[in-house]
């Protein structure tokens, strides 16, 4: 039995953090990207509106993605943290900017990130054929 290859892509203009994890991880076709957040290169925190946070975390979505041989259309998975349920209308239309139909299975978590945080998404995606 062959178990497919693994893989921890990376590349100079994704986003690196100090905390133990990496930005994605390949196996096989199968693309799992980490939570992504409003962070800058070095992982720095960069606080906005919730529209700004949102925009930056897919930005490093996208950005990890193509690192890994993919992009945002070929993303068949997310998990999404908001803090505040009250952006949840905005999230939604933010959402449907990147993601349009048919959108990618979904998961949205609220009042569970941290003072300094607005919003993180996570993601699963297939690697471009």
């Amino acid at each position: 039995m062959t178990h497919p290859s693994v893989s921890y892509p990376q590349l100079s203009d994704t986003p690196t953090s100090h905390l133990p994890f990496s930005p994605a991880v390949v196996v096989g076709d199968l693309i799992f990207v980490s939570g992504q957040a409003s962070v800058d290169k070095a992982g720095n925190i960069i606080t906005d509106s919730f529209e700004g946070e949102f925009r930056r975390s897919i930005e490093n979505v996208r950005l990890v993605l193509e690192a890994a041989g993919s992009d945002l259309a070929h993303v068949v998975q997310t998990r999404n943290y908001v803090r505040e349920a009250s952006d949840l209308p905005l999230y939604n239309q933010l959402y449907r900017e990147y993601f349009p139909a048919p959108s990618p299975a979904r998961t949205t978590i609220t009042n569970c990130l941290p003072p300094d945080l607005k919003y993180e998404v996570e993601a699963v995606a297939v690697r471009r054929v």
